[in-house]
């Protein structure tokens, strides 16, 4: 069940979710260093980590699923954000070139159905990058955060639910190490505790960020050579079979005896 609006937009307007959104969009940004020319979209609440792309691509949008509600975004200039069903999204067949999912898929009712969605608007050679929540990190089980409502995922469970849509992860990310906490000291030194994580691996993150492929050709399992099967032919229904005198019978098989 997705988060509402109200609930998204005044946690990025707090300390903590004003240092998580610099951390992801930090993140996000060593993965795509470079989108110009390109159309992307985000998917769920991803106004906060989509700004930094609007300058370079040639289009950015925000869709916002129904169930969540929508907020206009940018603040500044003419609307981008537009209010969508997760599973029928208004775009052509292979019309985005990068895709980000952020507060979607661990509250959506219908993840694979949101995924296959996902596959048929990213062009050939797209890409989605998809921030959950780590199953075994901190953020999860903390609700003060989006990132502790929905279903959190593993990075065995991502990566089947990726495979199943047909996508190909290929490259993995992780981000909040610092705990969410909401005192000044922790988020002051969330830097150092990001740091810290890439090296340590003492406490799990609180994010996972996958970056996945769209898969044009999937593979067809080999099927067992078949065995011969009886040909059964059905007979006409309602319909008489013609009958003949035995004698008949015995005189076409040369049975019949001489009077």
């Amino acid at each position: 069940m997705y988060l509402d609006i109200v609930d998204l937009r005044d946690f990025y307007a707090t300390g903590l979710g004003q240092t998580t959104r610099r951390l992801l969009v930090h993140r996000l940004r060593r993965l795509w260093p470079d989108l110009s020319g390109l159309t992307v979209v985000g998917l769920g609440y991803a106004g906060p980590m989509l700004g930094v792309f609007r300058e370079e691509s040639e289009c950015t949008l925000a869709f916002m699923p129904a169930e969540q509600g929508v907020v206009n975004w940018p603040a500044d200039g003419p609307s981008s954000s537009t209010l969508v069903d997760e599973t029928q999204l208004p775009l052509g067949d292979g019309t985005v070139d990068r895709l980000v999912l952020v507060h979607c898929l661990e509250m959506s009712e219908q993840p694979r159905d949101l995924l296959r969605e996902a596959w048929r608007v990213l062009a050939p050679g797209g890409r989605l990058a998809v921030l959950v929540p780590n199953r075994r990190g901190l953020w999860a089980r903390f609700e003060h955060t989006p990132f502790g409502q929905g279903r959190p995922y593993s990075r065995s469970q991502i990566v089947r639910l990726l495979r199943d849509t047909l996508f190909t992860p290929n490259s993995w990310g992780e981000v909040l190490w610092v705990p969410p906490f909401r005192g000044r000291f922790m988020i002051r030194s969330a830097a150092a505790w990001e740091r810290a994580g890439t090296v340590i691996r003492a406490m799990p993150p609180g994010v996972l960020l996958v970056e996945a492929t769209k898969q044009l050709y999937a593979a067809v399992p080999a099927k067992e050579r078949s065995r011969a099967r009886v040909r059964f032919v059905p007979a006409l229904a309602g319909k008489p079979v013609p009958t003949q005198s035995m004698e008949t019978a015995r005189r076409r098989t040369g049975l019949a005896r001489s009077e």
